[in-house]
């Protein structure tokens, strides 16, 4: 069995922002040489997401208010976590939309329905952040 990583950095411009990393992956699967196996694709940080769905800009901006709702960002003095930071409800978002995404790879390539991509987002942006690709397989 083989194995790939690869870190994928990204620097947003908005505080919340969801990203299409598709092709970004698909590159690190053909880097890989694994043709068969496991893809897992996850955030290194507890205020950032990996998901899949489908990149449909009416579906990003229901999520966007859809989470903004569960878990709005002012007022900040609403959250005890609030003190140094003022990023208490990006954790919270990040814990609804999801750390990871294992993806199984099949014949080079991923295997995916017809509408699935796969986005990195941002809930606390406007800094540096990574996103691990790790690939398992033969």
């Amino acid at each position: 069995m083989k194995s790939y990583r690869k870190e994928l950095w990204f620097n947003t411009h908005e505080r919340r922002q969801f990203i299409n990393i598709t092709t970004d992956v698909e590159t690190c699967i053909a880097e890989s040489g694994i043709r068969e196996g496991l893809v897992l694709v996850n955030a290194m940080h507890i205020t950032s997401s990996v998901f899949i769905n489908d990149d449909e800009s009416g579906l990003h901006h229901d999520y966007e208010v859809w989470l903004e709702k569960l878990a709005p960002e002012k007022p900040h003095s609403q959250y005890k976590h609030n003190g140094y930071e003022d990023n208490a409800d990006a954790h919270m978002k990040c814990q609804i939309m999801g750390r990871e995404v294992v993806c199984a790879l099949t014949d080079g390539q991923l295997d995916f329905g017809p509408w699935e991509q796969i986005f990195y987002g941002e809930f606390d942006g406007k800094r540096r952040k990574r996103v691990l690709v790790k690939i398992i397989g033969e």
